[in-house]
């Protein structure tokens, strides 16, 4: 394998290029500044999203995204999504069809609905293209505790390029073929953990929280379905292996924002404190939109979003909530049962 490229100094990014690195592979990690690429270099420390751990001498702190991308057999990309698209146009300049590029973003472009994979596809000539999500906050992974991902591709040598670079003593990755499905739970379950952050804030308790997450993943996957995912990709770590990671640690930024909010801190200063991007504000307000000209029910969602959005006093939200019309426990499994058999 030649150099794998790393488009994002973030968090993420360099968990990742510390397991490549650290694999003896040579890794060029892409920052958005020159002074942050070259701090880099010389103390082999992310300072501001990863202090106090060093990283492997085999990472390269740069500031040129053609050098971080050109003639690298894989590139992986780590920028927040409202970034991405220029990030990827640029990138198309650099890359050739043959190479294989992966994105473990997030998020949802707002103006025209598409995922990450599918801005790549725009943007760039290559044709060997993937998505990399599954509950990783990103220090426990610096910290080299055990966890896992999933990359998912139709591209089986994506999949086994993407296995080969980050598999080690303590990440596993698995595979899976429904990149439309892994993506939405990776983007969708953020709205999720925004509203457990903002339960525990209010001390709801364990019931509240089993509630948000069982109802959260029916939401989830019965709006991913609409756009063709397959529902048993919810079962997976895209979809409540990361819903559960997320929805009730304090590294989750989604989960940190709802709490604040619980605490009775506007949206604005909850993300100014935060101080870091938190894709799930986005995203409710993108999703809430999206499912209502489908006309698809998401009761925890609207909820979140006449909360943020509509200016809905708490109180109120709550008692709607409680009072929505029931569902059937069992659609979600009936769901699954009907996927599994067809």
């Amino acid at each position: 394998m030649k150099r794998i490229g790393i488009i994002g100094g973030g968090s993420f990014g360099s968990a990742l290029a510390d397991i490549i690195g650290s694999k003896g592979l040579p890794v060029s990690l892409w920052f958005r500044s020159s002074k942050a690429a070259a701090e880099f270099n010389s103390t082999r420390e992310n300072k501001k999203y990863l202090p106090g751990i060093l990283l492997s001498a085999n990472i390269t702190g740069t500031a040129s995204l053609e050098e971080a991308s050109r003639n690298c057999s894989l590139v992986l990309v780590c920028v927040p999504s409202q970034h991405f698209r220029s990030i990827a146009r640029q990138l198309g300049q650099w890359m050739d069809e043959d190479q294989m590029i992966v994105s473990t973003t997030k998020g949802i472009e707002s103006q025209t609905f598409k995922l990450m994979t599918e801005i790549l596809r725009e943007e760039t000539r290559c044709l060997r293209i993937g998505a990399l999500s599954g509950p990783n906050l990103a220090k426990e992974i610096a910290a080299k505790m055990p966890g896992a991902t999933v990359i998912a591709s139709r591209d089986e040598d994506v999949i086994a390029t993407v296995q080969e670079a980050l598999s080690c003593s303590y990440f596993r990755v698995y595979s899976n073929r429904d990149v439309q499905g892994v993506e939405l739970g990776g983007v969708l379950k953020n709205i999720y953990a925004i509203a457990t952050g903002l339960a525990a804030a209010l001390k709801m308790g364990d019931n509240t929280r089993g509630m948000l997450l069982t109802r959260g993943l029916a939401e989830m996957s019965r709006f991913a379905e609409k756009f063709g995912a397959n529902p048993l990709t919810f079962l997976g770590l895209a979809g409540v292996g990361d819903l559960v990671a997320t929805s009730g640690s304090p590294l989750s930024r989604n989960f940190r924002v709802g709490f604040l909010i619980g605490q009775g801190k506007s949206l604005e200063a909850a993300v100014r404190e935060v101080g870091d991007v938190a894709e799930g504000v986005h995203t409710i307000d993108v999703v809430f939109h999206k499912a209502s000209e489908l006309g698809i029910r998401m009761q925890i969602l609207e909820g979140l979003h006449a909360l943020l959005f509509e200016g809905k006093a708490l109180p109120g939200v709550l008692n709607d909530l409680m009072n929505a019309p029931q569902m059937e426990d069992v659609e979600f499994s009936h769901r699954f049962g009907e996927s599994s058999q067809g």
